[in-house]
């Protein structure tokens, strides 16, 4: 009686390995973007895995999942232009400074043309009045 009893905690754990490998599998592909899949359409995977749970969860992490993709990670980055290689980084203080002068002073000028620009709309009202 012991010995059944044994055998069948170890299904038992077979059996829930083998769900949760399928429900993985099932997830994955459902959220995996449509252009990434390898090798048989999205549509194709899908029903694959719906209808042969374990054949088709090995098939679909061998040669349907799309390659290097790192775990859990789905899509594209938030900030993609920090994940360009080569992309720029400052290296000179001086330069830095200077170039944000010049944004100051670009913004200064463009709050005085626009009070500018207002107080002329704003003259003629207050001749009428």
């Amino acid at each position: 009686m012991p010995h059944t009893v044994a055998m069948l905690k170890v299904e038992l754990l077979i059996s829930l390995g083998g769900f949760a490998l399928w429900l993985f599998c099932l997830i994955d592909v459902v959220g995996t973007d449509t252009g990434r899949v390898r090798n048989l359409p999205k549509l194709w995977w899908l029903l694959i895995v719906l209808f042969f749970p374990f054949i088709g969860s090995i098939a679909w992490l061998v040669a349907g999942r799309p390659e290097g993709r790192a775990a859990g990670h789905h899509g594209r980055p938030a900030f993609p232009e920090y994940d360009r290689p080569g992309r720029f980084a400052a290296t000179d203080d001086s330069l830095d400074e200077e170039f944000l002068r010049g944004v100051r002073e670009r913004a200064e000028e463009q709050r005085r043309r626009y009070d500018a620009e207002r107080r002329k709309k704003q003259q003629p009202d207050d001749d009428s009045a």
